[in-house]
C-alpha cells in the first residue's frame, strides 16, 4: 500500500510503498477513505509522544471500509462502513470495565502507538468494542472529522462538563476543538463566549453559534471579560488551545462551583502551567481532564448528526490528496486553515 512516513522525527515526509497490514485474530483492515489532519498529528511528527516508534505512518481521525476481518471478530463484516475513536480499549483492565476505555491501561491509538490512517490500509485492534458503524447518509469526509477533535469535544461538554441549557461555557482557542465545542455547546442551549486571537476564527465561531466573541490580542483582561459578560464567570470554560495563558483564563474565569475542562494538549513548556488554586480552592471549582470517547458513547452524538442538531460537515474545511498531506501535515502548527483539512484521495 501507500503510506505518509517519517523516519524521523521533524524531518520531510515521504509516500512509500509500504506492505498492507494484516489483521489479528480480534482486529480488522480498513481501506481508508478519509483521513483528518489534527495537531496531534504535528505533535506525532515533532517528537513530543513516547509512544511513536520510527518509522512510522501518522493519522488518527478515519473513516472506512472493512476490507478483512480477524477470525474472533463477530460484531463485523467485509464491506461494513465505519469510523473509529482515536483511542481504542482493551475491553477487559479495570479501566475498560468500568466503561472509560479512553483511559483504558492497555489503549491502542492509530498514529500514535500503532501505524496510523495516511494510508490506503490501517489496522485496527479489538474491533467489536471499538469500531463505530456509520449511518447511511454520513459521509466519509465527515466521518473522518469526528475521529479526535469532534469526539474530545463532546464527551468534554456533555459527558465531562454537563452543561445544561442557559448556561454560560467559555471556549478558549478556535480551532478545530474549540469550534466543535462552540456546535456542540450551542446545539445544548448554553450561551457561548468564544475567545481567540485571529479575527476570521471568530468570525466563523459567530457563525457556529458563539452569543459573543473576545479577541484576546485586543482585549486587555480576558478573564475580567468573560466574568462581566456572563456576569459572574463562565459555569463550564474550556481550553481547546492548550498553553500556559489559556489554562489559566479558562481556570480563572469560572464562576463560584464553574467547571474548566482541559481539552488542547499541553505540551514542551506548557506541561505544567500555573493554576490559580486559590480560587480553585474558596470558590469549590472542579479542574478536569478530557481524553477522548468511547465507541459506545458514539450513538447519542450520531443521532444529534442524523436529525440535524449537530452539523459537523461545517467545520471541514479543505480535501487534499495523500501526495498533499506531506506539505499540510508539517504547517498544521501555523492554524493557517479555518476548519478542518481532510485527505480524500489515495492513490
Amino acid at each position: 500500500m501507500r503510506a505518509v512516513i517519517f523516519e524521523e522525527f521533524q524531518q520531510p515526509l515521504s509516500i512509500q510503498t509500504v506492505p498492507d497490514p494484516i489483521p489479528d485474530s480480534e482486529g480488522v483492515v480498513l481501506r481508508v477513505m478519509a483521513a483528518g489532519l489534527c495537531r496531534s498529528d504535528w505533535h506525532g511528527w515533532m517528537g513530543h509522544d513516547p509512544e511513536i516508534a520510527l518509522p512510522h505512518v501518522p493519522g488518527h481521525e478515519l473513516s472506512g471500509v472493512v476490507e478483512a476481518v480477524g477470525k474472533n471478530v463477530t460484531n463485523w463484516r467485509i464491506g461494513d462502513r465505519v469510523t473509529v475513536p482515536f483511542v481504542g480499549g482493551c475491553g477487559c483492565c479495570p479501566q475498560c470495565i468500568s466503561g472509560n476505555h479512553q483511559v483504558c491501561d492497555a489503549q491502542f491509538q492509530p498514529g500514535f502507538t500503532h501505524w496510523g490512517c495516511f494510508a490506503e490500509y490501517v489496522g485496527i485492534q479489538r474491533a467489536d468494542i471499538n469500531l463505530v458503524r456509520l449511518p447511511d447518509s454520513m459521509s466519509y469526509v465527515t466521518a473522518s472529522s469526528l475521529g479526535c477533535r469532534f469526539i474530545t469535544s463532546f464527551r468534554a461538554i456533555v459527558d465531562q462538563g454537563g452543561v445544561r441549557p442557559g448556561q454560560w461555557v467559555a471556549v478558549h482557542g478556535c480551532g478545530g476543538v474549540g469550534l466543535s465545542a462552540i456546535m456542540i455547546a450551542n446545539a445544548l442551549g448554553a450561551n457561548v463566549i468564544a475567545i481567540d486571537i485571529g479575527a476570521k476564527q471568530l468570525a466563523f465561531a459567530s457563525e457556529l453559534g458563539a452569543i459573543t466573541t473576545i479577541n484576546a490580542i485586543e482585549t486587555d483582561n480576558v478573564v475580567d471579560a468573560v466574568r462581566e459578560i456572563s456576569q459572574g464567570g463562565a459555569h463550564v470554560s474550556i481550553d481547546a488551545l492548550g498553553s500556559q495563558q489559556t489554562c489559566f483564563n479558562s481556570i480563572a474565569n469560572l464562576r463560584k462551583r464553574g467547571k474548566h475542562i482541559q481539552v488542547g494538549l499541553m505540551t514542551g513548556n506548557h506541561q505544567h502551567p500555573r493554576i490559580p488554586m486559590d480560587r480553585v480552592l474558596a470558590d469549590e471549582l472542579e479542574v478536569i481532564g478530557s481524553h477522548g470517547m468511547q465507541a459506545f458513547r458514539y450513538k447519542e452524538m450520531l443521532a444529534m448528526i442524523t436529525h440535524g442538531k449537530l452539523m459537523p460537515e461545517k467545520l471541514v474545511g479543505e480535501l487534499i490528496s495523500l501526495e498533499g498531506s506531506l506539505d499540510a501535515l508539517a504547517k498544521l502548527d501555523q492554524f493557517s486553515n479555518i476548519g478542518m483539512t481532510v485527505i480524500n484521495k489515495f492513490n
